[in-house]
């Protein structure tokens, strides 16, 4: 049986990704800033508590990485796949975001990403395999549209992240790839984007239709498979023709 972790997984996309996993057989670790929210979400996948395991993890320590990473070995002894997912989402306008701001939201999202494969990464190259998915954006490709410019900024780096993983973690048998969505089909979408406002979001993108959530966590599925070893470096976009290359 393979072990994944999921940082953020205690709701939303994070939840969704974790759900994925655990129906194709993987044991789970659900992490999050609030033990209670990972134990709620731990026993919502797995009532028996059998292929789950809350942890407490916050990704702006590198502490807690090394302590989940600990704890996972403990209760299942591996991991062999770790999706850096958490991230803080505001969408405050470019011209308004404080200097405070602005640190805050690219020390957390990109430093979570930067530990996250640190930490792990070491751990799967010392073993001689490891699967790592980072939740990057389309925001950090075109600029950003319903996110703030910070956001975009972040997701932009989680790609430039990958690429030099990807090269260090190579020769370990580990593979470090990144996922950039467009809008999906989540609380944190609909968070950002008043209710007003979806119509015209909608048109613009170019299938008309917000993106599914489990999609992508099946989209991780594969990546985090043993034969995807010939894949690494790369950023998969997942944005309903929003952004073509």
């Amino acid at each position: 049986m393979q072990i994944a972790l999921v940082t953020g997984a205690a709701q939303g996309l994070g939840y969704a990704i974790a759900g994925r996993l655990f129906a194709a057989g993987y044991a789970v670790v659900i992490t999050d800033f609030s033990l209670d929210r990972a134990q709620s979400a731990a026993n919502a996948l797995d009532s028996s508590g059998e292929r789950v395991l809350a942890l407490k993890l916050d990704v702006g320590d590198k502490s807690d990485f090394e302590s989940a990473l600990a704890a996972t070995l403990e209760r299942f002894g591996a991991l062999h796949v770790a999706v850096n997912n958490a991230a803080m989402t505001m969408t405050t306008p470019v011209m308004q975001i404080s200097p405070e701001e602005f640190d805050r939201v690219m020390s957390l999202n990109t430093r979570s990403v930067f530990v996250g494969c640190q930490v792990f990464g070491a751990h799967m190259a010392a073993a001689g395999y490891g699967r790592i998915v980072n939740m990057a954006s389309l925001a950090g490709q075109n600029g950003g549209t319903a996110t703030g410019a910070h956001y975009a900024a972040s997701k932009g780096a989680i790609v430039t992240l990958t690429k030099i993983f990807a090269k260090e973690l190579a020769a370990g048998g580990v593979t470090v790839n990144a996922i950039a969505p467009g809008p999906i089909d989540s609380p944190a979408v609909h968070a950002a984007v008043p209710a007003e406002r979806m119509a015209g979001m909608l048109g613009n993108i170019p299938v008309k239709r917000l993106g599914d959530a489990d999609f992508l966590g099946d989209l991780i599925v594969q990546l985090a498979r043993p034969e995807a070893y010939f894949t690494t470096g790369a950023t998969w976009d997942v944005n309903g023709g929003l952004f073509m290359r």
